[in-house]
Protein backbone atom coordinates (compact mmCIF):
# COMPACT_ATOMS: atom_id res chain seq x y z
CA UNK A 1 0.00 0.00 0.00
CA UNK A 2 0.78 3.24 -0.54
CA UNK A 3 1.03 6.10 2.28
CA UNK A 4 1.13 9.55 0.93
CA UNK A 5 2.32 12.42 3.83
CA UNK A 6 2.24 15.23 1.71
CA UNK A 7 0.52 17.88 3.33
CA UNK A 8 -0.61 21.46 1.83
CA UNK A 9 0.38 24.42 3.18
CA UNK A 10 -0.96 27.51 1.36
CA UNK A 11 -0.37 25.92 -1.78
CA UNK A 12 3.26 25.23 -0.72
CA UNK A 13 4.03 21.36 -0.96
CA UNK A 14 5.94 19.26 1.94
CA UNK A 15 6.79 15.71 1.82
CA UNK A 16 6.07 14.96 5.24
CA UNK A 17 4.10 17.40 8.33
CA UNK A 18 7.10 17.42 10.05
CA UNK A 19 9.28 20.48 10.60
CA UNK A 20 11.47 22.51 13.18
CA UNK A 21 10.76 25.03 15.43
CA UNK A 22 12.12 28.62 14.66
CA UNK A 23 14.90 29.24 17.17
CA UNK A 24 15.94 25.54 18.23
CA UNK A 25 17.55 24.93 14.98
CA UNK A 26 19.85 27.37 14.02
CA UNK A 27 19.50 27.89 9.89
CA UNK A 28 20.08 23.94 10.15
CA UNK A 29 24.04 23.55 9.76
CA UNK A 30 24.59 22.18 13.13
CA UNK A 31 21.87 19.59 12.69
CA UNK A 32 22.63 18.54 9.07
CA UNK A 33 25.63 17.10 10.41
CA UNK A 34 23.99 14.27 12.03
CA UNK A 35 21.28 13.78 9.30
CA UNK A 36 20.06 15.02 5.99
CA UNK A 37 17.79 17.62 6.24
CA UNK A 38 15.69 16.49 3.27
CA UNK A 39 14.12 14.25 6.12
CA UNK A 40 11.99 16.86 6.83
CA UNK A 41 9.21 18.44 5.90
CA UNK A 42 10.54 21.79 6.05
CA UNK A 43 13.14 23.90 7.77
CA UNK A 44 12.34 26.86 9.83
CA UNK A 45 15.11 29.11 10.34
CA UNK A 46 15.75 31.33 13.60
CA UNK A 47 14.04 34.71 13.80
CA UNK A 48 16.02 37.04 11.39
CA UNK A 49 15.38 41.15 11.94
CA UNK A 50 16.20 43.92 9.72
CA UNK A 51 19.08 44.45 11.78
CA UNK A 52 21.99 42.22 13.60
CA UNK A 53 20.25 41.90 17.40
CA UNK A 54 22.50 40.94 19.88
CA UNK A 55 20.16 39.46 22.36
CA UNK A 56 19.95 39.54 25.61
CA UNK A 57 22.26 39.32 28.59
CA UNK A 58 23.29 36.17 30.38
CA UNK A 59 22.05 33.67 31.97
CA UNK A 60 19.41 33.53 29.22
CA UNK A 61 18.52 29.37 29.62
CA UNK A 62 16.95 27.38 32.73
CA UNK A 63 16.13 24.32 32.80
CA UNK A 64 12.62 23.66 34.34
CA UNK A 65 10.48 20.58 35.17
CA UNK A 66 9.71 18.67 31.93
CA UNK A 67 11.00 22.04 30.18
CA UNK A 68 12.98 24.95 30.02
CA UNK A 69 13.01 28.37 29.93
CA UNK A 70 14.44 31.22 27.65
CA UNK A 71 14.92 34.49 27.04
CA UNK A 72 17.74 34.66 23.95
CA UNK A 73 16.34 38.27 22.87
CA UNK A 74 16.08 36.79 19.58
CA UNK A 75 19.97 37.07 18.71
CA UNK A 76 20.86 37.15 14.63
CA UNK A 77 22.91 38.19 12.68
CA UNK A 78 20.45 40.37 10.41
CA UNK A 79 18.62 39.81 7.26
CA UNK A 80 21.43 40.79 4.77
CA UNK A 81 24.44 38.06 6.24
CA UNK A 82 21.27 35.21 6.22
CA UNK A 83 19.99 36.08 2.52
CA UNK A 84 23.93 35.82 1.91
CA UNK A 85 25.11 32.72 4.02
CA UNK A 86 22.01 31.05 5.02
CA UNK A 87 19.72 30.74 2.08
CA UNK A 88 22.75 28.92 -0.01
CA UNK A 89 23.33 26.44 2.84
CA UNK A 90 19.83 25.30 3.14
CA UNK A 91 19.20 25.47 -0.44
CA UNK A 92 21.09 22.03 -0.75
CA UNK A 93 18.92 19.78 1.22
CA UNK A 94 15.51 18.56 -0.36
CA UNK A 95 13.62 20.52 2.06
CA UNK A 96 11.16 23.73 2.35
CA UNK A 97 12.76 26.72 3.26
CA UNK A 98 10.33 28.72 5.84
CA UNK A 99 11.77 32.23 7.52
CA UNK A 100 11.09 33.53 10.58
CA UNK A 101 10.80 37.16 10.86
CA UNK A 102 11.22 39.35 13.93
CA UNK A 103 10.96 42.81 14.13
CA UNK A 104 10.09 46.11 16.86
CA UNK A 105 8.38 47.82 14.60
CA UNK A 106 6.01 47.15 11.86
CA UNK A 107 8.06 49.05 9.32
CA UNK A 108 11.07 46.45 10.71
CA UNK A 109 8.97 43.37 9.61
CA UNK A 110 8.23 44.64 6.58
CA UNK A 111 11.90 45.59 5.14
CA UNK A 112 12.07 42.14 6.07
CA UNK A 113 9.91 40.42 3.89
CA UNK A 114 10.48 42.69 0.91
CA UNK A 115 14.16 41.81 1.21
CA UNK A 116 13.16 38.19 1.11
CA UNK A 117 10.42 38.43 -1.51
CA UNK A 118 12.78 37.75 -4.52
CA UNK A 119 14.54 34.74 -2.67
CA UNK A 120 14.15 31.48 -3.23
CA UNK A 121 12.76 30.68 -0.17
CA UNK A 122 8.89 28.78 0.25
CA UNK A 123 7.04 30.31 3.35
CA UNK A 124 7.72 33.23 5.70
CA UNK A 125 6.18 32.88 9.29
CA UNK A 126 6.16 36.31 10.91
CA UNK A 127 7.09 36.03 15.12
CA UNK A 128 4.58 38.36 16.27
CA UNK A 129 5.97 37.76 20.19
CA UNK A 130 8.27 40.18 19.43
CA UNK A 131 7.53 43.44 21.80
CA UNK A 132 6.20 46.25 20.02
CA UNK A 133 8.44 49.59 20.58
CA UNK A 134 6.14 51.80 19.38
CA UNK A 135 3.26 50.40 22.18
CA UNK A 136 5.70 50.48 25.09
CA UNK A 137 6.60 46.69 24.72
CA UNK A 138 3.56 44.96 23.88
CA UNK A 139 3.79 42.40 21.92
CA UNK A 140 2.16 42.48 18.53
CA UNK A 141 0.17 39.60 19.24
CA UNK A 142 -1.54 40.09 22.23
CA UNK A 143 -3.87 42.36 20.64
CA UNK A 144 -6.20 41.19 18.02
CA UNK A 145 -5.86 45.04 16.22
CA UNK A 146 -2.02 45.06 16.11
CA UNK A 147 -2.21 41.46 14.92
CA UNK A 148 -4.31 42.51 12.23
CA UNK A 149 -2.68 45.38 11.11
CA UNK A 150 1.07 44.41 11.31
CA UNK A 151 -0.28 40.58 9.32
CA UNK A 152 -2.32 42.89 6.65
CA UNK A 153 0.81 45.39 6.27
CA UNK A 154 3.43 42.22 5.68
CA UNK A 155 1.23 40.84 3.16
CA UNK A 156 1.72 43.70 1.13
CA UNK A 157 5.27 43.26 0.68
CA UNK A 158 5.38 39.31 1.12
CA UNK A 159 5.52 37.26 -2.06
CA UNK A 160 5.72 33.62 -0.52
CA UNK A 161 2.93 32.91 1.61
CA UNK A 162 2.45 34.43 5.31
CA UNK A 163 2.35 31.97 8.36
CA UNK A 164 1.54 34.19 11.47
CA UNK A 165 3.00 32.91 14.64
CA UNK A 166 0.98 33.28 17.98
CA UNK A 167 1.13 33.92 21.29
CA UNK A 168 -0.22 31.79 23.71
CA UNK A 169 -0.25 34.85 26.37
CA UNK A 170 -3.80 35.98 25.33
CA UNK A 171 -6.96 35.38 26.77
CA UNK A 172 -8.93 34.07 23.88
CA UNK A 173 -6.55 32.19 21.16
CA UNK A 174 -9.47 32.27 18.84
CA UNK A 175 -9.89 35.91 18.81
CA UNK A 176 -6.05 35.93 17.89
CA UNK A 177 -6.66 33.50 14.61
CA UNK A 178 -9.71 35.50 13.14
CA UNK A 179 -7.26 38.98 13.38
CA UNK A 180 -4.80 37.10 11.61
CA UNK A 181 -6.60 35.69 9.50
CA UNK A 182 -8.27 39.01 9.01
CA UNK A 183 -5.25 40.34 7.93
CA UNK A 184 -4.89 37.73 5.40
CA UNK A 185 -2.54 35.48 6.31
CA UNK A 186 -2.26 31.56 4.48
CA UNK A 187 -1.36 30.03 7.42
CA UNK A 188 -0.99 30.36 11.13
CA UNK A 189 1.31 28.57 13.71
CA UNK A 190 1.25 28.22 17.37
CA UNK A 191 1.83 27.90 20.25
CA UNK A 192 4.86 30.30 20.48
CA UNK A 193 6.39 30.20 24.19
CA UNK A 194 4.12 31.04 27.62
CA UNK A 195 5.91 33.60 29.86
CA UNK A 196 7.72 32.21 32.55
CA UNK A 197 9.84 32.33 35.76
CA UNK A 198 12.25 30.90 37.76
CA UNK A 199 13.88 31.85 40.68
CA UNK A 200 17.27 30.63 41.68
CA UNK A 201 16.73 30.16 46.23
CA UNK A 202 20.48 29.57 46.93
CA UNK A 203 21.86 33.03 45.30
CA UNK A 204 18.24 34.36 45.87
CA UNK A 205 18.17 35.94 42.65
CA UNK A 206 16.28 35.30 39.36
CA UNK A 207 17.54 32.17 37.14
CA UNK A 208 17.51 34.61 34.02
CA UNK A 209 18.82 37.64 33.49
CA UNK A 210 15.96 38.78 31.36
CA UNK A 211 13.73 37.73 34.95
CA UNK A 212 11.35 36.05 32.66
CA UNK A 213 11.47 33.77 29.70
CA UNK A 214 9.79 32.08 27.26
CA UNK A 215 8.39 28.20 28.62
CA UNK A 216 9.04 25.56 26.08
CA UNK A 217 8.88 21.74 26.65
CA UNK A 218 7.16 18.98 27.16
CA UNK A 219 5.16 20.95 29.97
CA UNK A 220 3.25 23.11 27.87
CA UNK A 221 1.81 20.99 25.22
CA UNK A 222 -1.20 20.29 26.58
CA UNK A 223 -1.67 23.73 26.82
CA UNK A 224 -0.80 23.77 23.02
CA UNK A 225 -2.87 20.99 21.38
CA UNK A 226 -5.85 22.37 23.68
CA UNK A 227 -5.03 25.84 21.77
CA UNK A 228 -4.47 24.23 18.27
CA UNK A 229 -7.91 22.94 18.59
CA UNK A 230 -9.58 26.17 19.36
CA UNK A 231 -7.64 28.15 16.93
CA UNK A 232 -8.65 25.28 14.16
CA UNK A 233 -12.28 25.60 15.25
CA UNK A 234 -12.20 29.45 14.87
CA UNK A 235 -10.74 29.63 11.64
CA UNK A 236 -10.46 27.82 8.17
CA UNK A 237 -6.32 28.52 7.29
CA UNK A 238 -4.02 25.52 7.60
CA UNK A 239 -2.49 25.83 10.99
CA UNK A 240 1.36 24.00 12.57
CA UNK A 241 1.02 23.17 15.50
CA UNK A 242 3.43 22.86 18.09
CA UNK A 243 4.54 23.26 21.80
CA UNK A 244 6.44 20.04 23.66
CA UNK A 245 6.48 17.94 20.61
CA UNK A 246 9.22 14.80 21.56
CA UNK A 247 8.04 12.17 18.87
CA UNK A 248 5.36 10.98 17.01
CA UNK A 249 2.79 10.41 19.47
CA UNK A 250 2.88 13.88 20.48
CA UNK A 251 2.88 15.17 16.31
CA UNK A 252 -0.90 12.87 16.24
CA UNK A 253 -1.84 14.66 19.25
CA UNK A 254 -1.53 18.27 17.19
CA UNK A 255 -3.01 16.80 13.77
CA UNK A 256 -5.43 14.95 15.22
CA UNK A 257 -6.48 18.19 16.81
CA UNK A 258 -7.11 19.83 13.37
CA UNK A 259 -2.95 20.74 12.67
CA UNK A 260 -2.04 20.01 8.82
CA UNK A 261 1.79 19.96 9.97
CA UNK A 262 3.80 19.94 13.51
CA UNK A 263 7.28 22.09 14.45
CA UNK A 264 9.86 20.18 16.70
CA UNK A 265 11.36 22.18 18.87
CA UNK A 266 12.81 21.74 22.44
CA UNK A 267 13.35 17.83 21.82
CA UNK A 268 16.00 18.98 19.50
CA UNK A 269 18.32 19.78 21.84
CA UNK A 270 18.16 16.81 24.32
CA UNK A 271 17.66 14.24 20.84
CA UNK A 272 19.45 16.02 17.85
CA UNK A 273 17.68 13.39 15.86
CA UNK A 274 13.78 13.78 17.12
CA UNK A 275 12.38 15.77 13.85
CA UNK A 276 13.43 13.14 11.97
CA UNK A 277 12.64 10.38 13.76
CA UNK A 278 9.04 12.01 14.39
CA UNK A 279 8.50 12.00 10.80
CA UNK A 280 9.52 8.20 10.60
CA UNK A 281 7.19 7.85 13.60
CA UNK A 282 4.51 8.99 11.78
CA UNK A 283 4.82 7.14 8.81
CA UNK A 284 5.06 4.09 10.66
CA UNK A 285 2.24 5.14 13.03
CA UNK A 286 -0.38 5.43 9.16
CA UNK A 287 1.22 1.61 8.40
CA UNK A 288 0.11 0.39 11.28
CA UNK A 289 -3.38 1.64 11.53
CA UNK A 290 -3.65 1.53 7.49
CA UNK A 291 -3.95 5.05 7.18
CA UNK A 292 -3.46 5.64 3.59
CA UNK A 293 -3.43 9.46 3.54
CA UNK A 294 -1.95 11.60 6.35
CA UNK A 295 -4.71 14.41 5.56
CA UNK A 296 -7.54 11.92 6.86
CA UNK A 297 -6.17 12.56 10.49
CA UNK A 298 -5.81 16.40 10.05
CA UNK A 299 -8.60 17.50 12.50
CA UNK A 300 -10.49 13.79 13.07
CA UNK A 301 -11.28 14.53 16.76
CA UNK A 302 -13.78 17.46 16.50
Amino acid sequence: MEYKTIVNLAGVELKNPVMTASGTFGSGAEYSEFYDLGALGAVVTKGVANVPWPGNPTPRIAETASGMLNAIGLQNPGIDVFIQRDIPFLRQFDTRIIVNVCGKTISDYCEVVEKLSDQPVDLLEINVSCPNVKEGGIAFGQKPEALEKVTREVKKYAKQPVIMKLSPNVTDIGEMARAAESGGADVLSLINTLTGMKIDIHRRTFAIANQTGGLSGPAVKPVAVRMVYQAAQAVSLPIIGMGGICNEEDALEFILAGAAAVSVGTANFANPYAAKETAEGIRAYMEQYHVEDINDLIGAVH
